[in-house]
Parts: C-alpha cells; structure tokens; sequence
C-alpha cells in the first residue's frame, strides 16, 4: 500500500509520523507527502520526514523534489490535509488515479465525501471511495452529545452549545485576534456550521439531533471549549467516570485551565498531542431533573486524527481494523488528563 499525505502542515505532519509511527501495523509500505509551497524555512522540517523513510514531493518548481503529478499514478490512498478548499478542487484529479483506492479530506471539506466520525457510522464509510473527516469541534460536540444521551441519541431531547474557539494554530500568526469575535448563526435553528455539521452526520446513520451551536473565537492558540446544555427525555445520573467507559476517545479532567491540560499533552501526548474527541471537566458538571450542563476542552488538530486514520482502515477494508484502531486509540488516548 502506498500513501500519499498532502499538505505537510500541524495535522498533515501529525498524521505522517503517526503513519510512521504504525507503518507496519497498517501494512503501508511507503509513506509520500506533498509540500505545495517550497519556501527556506521549511526545508529543515522536510527534511526530518525524509530522514524518517518519507518521500517529499511538491507542487512548486523545484529541482530537488519530485513534482506530485507523477508521483499520484502509483498512489493507493490519499490523505487530503491541504488549506481550506483546496481538496474540493484536488477531487477532480482523484477521480482519474489508475490506482487509487480512496481518500479522505479534513473538516473544511464537506462534500468531499461522507461525514466521518470514528465510533459514530463506521458502516457508512465501509468500502467508500471518498470521506469527509469532521471538524475537531464537530467531534467535540457530537462526542458529548453521544455521551450524555446515548449513541444514537436515543435519550436527547435537544441541546444548545457555545463553541469558545482559539483563534488558529500555535505556530502560527494569521489570523490572531486581539479580541472575542462572535461567528455569524447560518441557520435560524441551527446556528453556527458546528450544529449544522453535527445534525448532517448523525443524518448519515438515520438519526434526528436537535442541536443549536454558536461560536466565538478568543486570543487563545492552545485550545477550544465548548459550553453545552443538554435537555434529556430521562434523569440519567450516573457519574461521568461511569458514562465514558463505552466511550474510549472520550477523556476527563479535574482541572480549570486548558493551558494546564495544553500543557500535559505537550509534555506526555505523542507528538505533543492531545487525541480525545472531547475532555470533559467532569467536577464542574450541572444537573437538574432532565438536563446536564457544563464544560469541556476540545483538542484541535489532534482529535480528528484516529478518525482519519479509521477511515483508511474502513475504506480500504481491512480486516483487522477494529483491533488496529482499538491499539492505536489505546497508545494514544489517555481517559484523564
């Protein structure tokens, strides 16, 4: 099986030394990557992949590199990590490849393929050519929705979340805002993209969620939050310890600081990664007769990470997948941070 990730950037490179990482486990025999963009300052982070066994191609005009268009004839699987739109454009070409068994795309992409959460509709994805891997806080908010009303909802009334949002990637300096700015509602019902990308999802499995979200982004680089109040048809009081035994990507905290938990992921998570679909602070949880309220911190570009990389499982059909990804999310899921 050869792979090809495209766009080497914070999930792109967190994907391929993951790829690395299990190479043998998932039967990949080569690992490609694709930079579009050759600049100076990137030459030394290309060349740390390259002394880990991966080939470097590109888009630009280079003479060092090989250039992507004839690399993508012999490729098997393609994770799509590139900026926002750009896998919508590439999906076209895809379309082409003589060899090409399937690819999946990141949260911006909707309408590449089928919206894909791990654990959420595995089956819908079996066999498929084409996935669109949701958003981090799609995972958040679709994960605790799961959590506190059943895998298919089936004890949700409807639930109202505020996605606190930080402003973009730590190494980053584009788009850092200097003060909280509140996203647009789409949707008169739904509100922000969030819910609307929850709903469509569940939609993928027969299920009707009522879910309302809206977002605003803060000065912060580390981490989301996301505040919900969940409206349940039945009391359900179990502790939180008890309700994510059945739930292995989800993870709790006692702790109020993200920059803590941030923290903790930096020093022990691989890669410095934190890979939950949510952590829930599970001291500061609100109950009344039929609802539950309170926090949660959502990893960015580390909770989409185990999803992408069941749907290649799925999509090419392996055989082993369920015991692959019950390693992969073992190693790399803590339940408490």
């Amino acid at each position: 099986m050869k792979v090809l990730v495209n766009g080497i950037g914070n999930i792109g490179s967190t994907l391929i030394n993951l790829l690395i990482e299990y190479q043998d486990l998932l039967e990949i025999d080569e690992i490609y990557a694709c930079k579009r963009t050759l600049t100076p300052w990137v030459l030394e982070d290309l060349n740390l992949l390259i002394q880990k066994g991966v080939k470097i191609c590109t888009t630009s005009k280079s003479n060092d590199f090989p250039q992507l268009g004839t690399i993508l004839p012999q490729i098997n699987y393609i994770f799509e990590a590139t900026a926002n739109g750009v896998g919508m454009v590439n999906k076209d070409r895809y379309d082409q490849l003589p060899n090409l068994i399937g690819a999946c795309a990141q949260g911006s992409e909707k309408g590449f393929g089928k919206s894909y959460m791990s654990g959420l509709n595995n089956e819908v994805v079996l066999g498929q050519k084409y996935v669109h891997v949701v958003s981090c806080n799609t995972h958040g908010s679709a994960a605790i929705l799961r959590l506190f009303s059943g895998k298919q909802l089936e004890n949700l009334d409807h639930a109202d979340m505020v996605v606190v949002r930080r402003s973009e990637d730590l190494g980053n300096h584009q788009r850092l805002v200097s003060a909280n700015v509140v996203a647009r509602h789409l949707d008169s019902t739904a509100g922000t993209h969030h819910s609307i990308d929850v709903i469509d999802m569940f939609k993928t499995i027969d299920v009707k969620c009522q879910l309302t979200s809206s977002d605003i982004t803060t000065p912060s680089q580390l981490m989301h939050a996301v505040r919900f109040n969940i409206q349940l048809k039945e009391t359900d009081q179990r502790d939180v310890d008890e309700l994510i035994i059945d739930f292995p990507l989800i993870s709790e905290t006692v702790k109020f600081d993200s920059n803590v938990v941030f923290e903790l992921g930096r020093k022990y998570g691989f890669q410095g990664r934190l890979f939950s679909h949510a952590i829930i602070l599970k001291s500061n949880i609100l109950r009344t007769e039929k609802s539950v309220k309170g926090w949660a911190f959502i990893p960015q570009e580390g909770n989409s990470i185990i999803t992408t990389i069941h749907a290649f499982l799925l999509q090419t059909k392996h055989p082993n997948q369920e015991e692959i990804i019950a390693k992969i999310t073992k190693d790399l899921v803590r339940k408490a941070w």
